[in-house]
């Protein structure tokens, strides 16, 4: 049980570093190129609709696990 606690946790990390990282580097493209500037904002909306989802996703794990477990 220790070992899918460990690699849940590893998921939700990763999960955050890559939300952090693409998110970043869609600022960095709006910076550099005008014309797509509309293109990266909705990539960047798309990211954090995504992240948003999976925090949530891991919230409701704990709870139902919390209350059953």
């Amino acid at each position: 049980m220790d070992l899918i606690k460990e690699m849940a946790d590893a998921f939700i990390i990763l999960i955050r570093v890559g939300a952090a990282f693409r998110v970043a580097f869609c600022l960095i493209k709006m910076g550099g190129n005008e014309q797509e500037t509309e293109v990266y904002k909705k990539k960047g909306r798309n990211i954090v609709v995504f992240y948003i989802i999976a925090e949530s996703v891991w919230q409701i794990k704990d709870i139902v696990l919390g209350y059953y477990g």
